[in-house]
């Protein structure tokens, strides 16, 4: 009649679990580090041979993907290529005042209350230019023109 506790704990405890081996499954396989001695020649060649003055290089991979982050002349990047070297984008950040005045009205305007924390100018291998402004919680998508696109939940 009475319910058995330790037999509820216990479903509970390995409920919880699954979840949390999920989650980390999940985050695992979306983004991790990766030693540069890991990634492709191919990618390493590619990433060389377009920014051979790079400093504080650090890789990851995305899903198959690699995605290298690193400093150049003091601005950050980070540059997408697929694991035969071909590039996806590359994102530099940039100053909040160098976004386009449709994107900074469209923050002001519905986003008043949030900092920005990052601005960056995304330009993918066909040279289609998108901005994203990153606030707590979420990325706000633009195209080239300032237009709204998106969010992006972090």
């Amino acid at each position: 009649m009475y319910p058995n506790f330790e037999v509820l704990n216990l479903k509970i405890m390995k409920k919880t679990v699954i979840v949390l081996v999920a989650l980390f499954v999940s985050t695992v396989a979306y983004s991790q580090k990766v030693k540069e001695k890991n990634v492709p020649d191919a990618v390493k060649i590619a990433f060389k041979a377009a920014y051979p003055n790079a400093d504080d290089v650090e890789w990851e991979k995305e899903d198959e993907n690699y995605e290298v982050e690193f400093e150049l002349n003091d601005v950050d990047y980070s540059v997408l290529y697929t694991a035969d070297g071909t590039l996806l984008e590359t994102e530099m950040e940039i100053e909040t005042e160098q976004l386009p005045q449709n994107v900074i009205e469209y923050m002001k305007a519905n986003y008043a209350d949030k900092k920005i924390k990052e601005s960056a100018k995304i330009t993918n291998n066909k040279g289609v230019v998108t901005y994203e402004v990153e606030i707590k919680g979420k990325d706000v998508m633009f195209d080239a023109n300032g237009n709204f696109i998106k969010e992006i939940k972090d």
